[in-house]
């Protein structure tokens, strides 16, 4: 009889142990739900505001640097003045300047009074002549090179979403814009957090398949491009 007891006693408590873990273990499952599901919230709006964040960053770098000042207004050239000659070299180049006046004026003299003289030129035709000349001398301006501005990288996943019957992963679009525009830097996080983006803004739909996750293009009309200044006052207020 006592055998029995003893083994009575003791199955009851573990009985109890075993109860009382059990409830410990169903609440603590429970906490960690509860964290695990605020977490997630956090990394969502964390992941919304970074797309934002990228798509503002990329419209900025899409709008075209201005011109050169340099090349509108030239660079300001200091000239320095004339130096003034002194006394004596001027009284010489006046002394000079008379003497071949004197000069070309002696051989007009011994002409005769019959021979013809050679046909000044009007004024009108010397100054069309100088300014045809200054017209001519003036060089033409640089034009400016238009810049084409690039697509940015939400509207090439968008478009490359949009030409897909059948949804595509992150990797996926990652490879097929590479292959596309070899010329640009296109990394796999970039991708799946403009997607992300894409979706929170109802331009993408997000489908899960086991581990996998897969977007599609929304049917939904895109709306229209906003500027930097309105993206900016989209960022919500946790960013």
């Amino acid at each position: 009889m006592s055998e029995n007891t003893s083994i009575t006693e003791l199955s009851s408590q573990y009985t109890a142990q075993v109860t009382s873990d059990l409830e410990r273990n169903t609440k603590e499952q429970e906490r960690i739900a509860d964290e695990i599901a605020a977490l997630n919230e956090q990394l969502a709006a964390l992941q919304r505001n970074h797309a934002v964040l990228v798509s503002i960053q990329q419209a900025i770098d899409a709008v075209p640097a201005p011109a050169d000042t340099a090349e509108k207004s030239g660079d300001a050239v200091t000239v320095p003045a004339p130096r003034k000659q002194s006394s004596s070299a001027a009284r010489t180049s006046k002394d000079a300047k008379a003497n071949k006046t004197t000069k070309a004026a002696k051989p007009a003299v011994g002409k005769r009074s019959g021979a013809a003289k050679p046909a000044a030129k009007s004024p009108a035709k010397s100054r069309a002549a100088a300014g045809g000349k200054a017209v001519s001398a003036k060089p033409a301006g640089k034009a400016a090179p238009a810049k084409t501005a690039q697509p940015t990288l939400v509207d090439l996943v968008r478009r490359h979403l949009g030409e897909q019957s059948e949804p595509r992963s992150a990797a996926e679009v990652t490879t097929a814009l590479t292959q596309a525009h070899p010329e640009r830097s296109i990394k796999t996080t970039v991708i799946r957090t403009t997607l992300e983006g894409l979706v929170a803004r109802n331009h993408a739909h997000r489908t899960k398949q086991g581990t996998s996750v897969f977007y599609t293009a929304s049917d939904a009309p895109e709306a229209s491009e906003s500027s930097p200044k309105d993206a900016a006052q989209a960022v919500p207020a946790d960013a």
